[in-house]
């Protein structure tokens, strides 16, 4: 193929991180360097076949990459939100998909065990969370998206254990998951405030996972529905108090938000090195692309763009660790991360020109996979909408 050698992703360069201590820097350094040596050979394959390669997801959780928070004694890496946020930030520069897979894990799965579940439910399944099982965080459902309280999905009562019935869909995770967080309603009555969270295992009778959707981007990650026909849960599998899931789900959806913005961040960087370095090695006209000014003025915007949206995204994380207000801060972030993305992917492609619209080529999959970032989560109007009742009620 002419100009062969331009599909070729730039090799890694160390790249330097804002506001970062000396752990943090060695840690986000290791998780690049794994992201290069073991995920890049097969980011394509999976993309194609639309499916994680296990030894991949193996491999993350033998480097501590799937339990970044819990301590020793629930086998995490004893690290900290704002190091889990590196850690997806690395990956989706090389992976989107994997990256999503490593995000939900941590900062919706393991957080909602960690901020809600007692200490038998944690003892049990967060240390099955960071050692050997992937996890998944099951709210949305074909009715209740943005309007996630929505929801249809029924819990009964019935004595020593509960009956779940109803449908889940966009769940992230779902082909790899052994651990499912479920939010059923058990009074409709109560509106929001019957709405609990259970703790499902892959295995349980009457749970099923139903159909794997074909999707524009992030392809290899696995995005299913969730059946559930009458599925036992044992009554310890309650995570937090019976009728307060809507606060579960509200306050570990505002913590998740700053990982997809690390997501956001991570896929904008990788689209932006694979732009810079082909128009360093693109002739038109006699001379690089990278020496006309109109090129440069749009390299300039994307790098900017980028540092803006780590610096939101680093700051809502700093705060969720400091124990400081971050909802604001952590939609901002979001919201604008996910902007970013979409508007760096786009340039690249352009830069790219016609190799930009081809599969040969590394920012086609970035441009694929940017998109969800606007919408799962919290859609974009969500994030302002949240932005906006804040600022006024001030």
């Amino acid at each position: 193929m002419a100009h062969a050698q331009l599909a070729e992703i730039p090799k890694m360069v160390p790249q330097p991180l804002t506001v970062l201590n000396d752990e943090e820097q060695m840690f986000a350094n290791s998780v690049r360097e794994f992201a290069e040596a073991e995920v890049r050979p097969y980011v394509r394959e999976m993309d194609e076949q639309q499916k994680m390669k296990p030894e991949i997801i193996q491999k993350c959780f033998e480097l501590g990459l799937m339990g970044i928070e819990p301590g020793d004694e629930y086998g995490g890496s004893g690290g900290t939100f704002f190091m889990a946020c590196l850690a997806i930030e690395e990956l989706a520069r090389v992976d989107a998909s994997l990256s999503v897979c490593v995000d939900v894990n941590n900062t919706l799965t393991i957080n909602a065990f960690l901020n809600y579940g007692t200490e038998a439910l944690r003892k049990k399944y967060i240390t099955r969370l960071c050692t050997d099982t992937v996890g998944a965080y099951c709210l949305s459902e074909a009715g209740s998206g943005s309007d996630a309280f929505a929801l249809q999905t029924r819990a009964e009562d019935k004595g020593d254990h509960y009956l779940l019935n109803g449908r889940k869909m966009w769940i992230t995770n779902g082909n790899e998951a052994g651990i499912f967080i479920v939010f059923a309603t058990l009074d409709p009555s109560k509106g929001y405030r019957g709405i609990t969270a259970f703790v499902v295992e892959r295995g349980y009778e009457g749970f099923t996972v139903g159909k794997k959707e074909d999707k524009l981007g992030i392809r290899a990650s696995s995005t299913c529905e969730l059946l559930f026909d009458n599925c036992v849960v044992p009554k310890a599998n309650v995570l937090g108090e019976v009728g307060k899931g809507y606060k579960i789900a509200i306050e570990t959806l505002n913590e998740g938000r700053i990982g997809i913005g690390a997501q956001m961040v991570g896929l904008a960087q990788g689209a932006y090195e694979c732009a810079l370095a082909y128009t360093k090695e693109r002739k038109q006209f006699g001379q690089r692309i990278a020496d006309y000014q109109g090129v440069q003025f749009q390299i300039a915007e994307m790098a900017t763009k980028i540092e803006a949206a780590r610096l939101l995204v680093y700051n809502a994380a700093r705060l969720k660790d400091a124990k400081q207000p971050f909802i604001q801060q952590a939609a901002m972030a979001k919201l604008f991360a996910s902007e970013v993305a979409e508007q760096v992917a786009s340039l690249a492609v352009n830069l790219y020109g016609g190799y930009g619209y081809v599969k040969d080529y590394p920012v086609e999959k970035y441009y694929r996979d940017c998109k969800i970032g606007q919408i799962y989560e919290g859609t974009s109007n969500m994030q302002k909408q949240t932005i906006a009742k804040m600022l006024i009620a001030d």
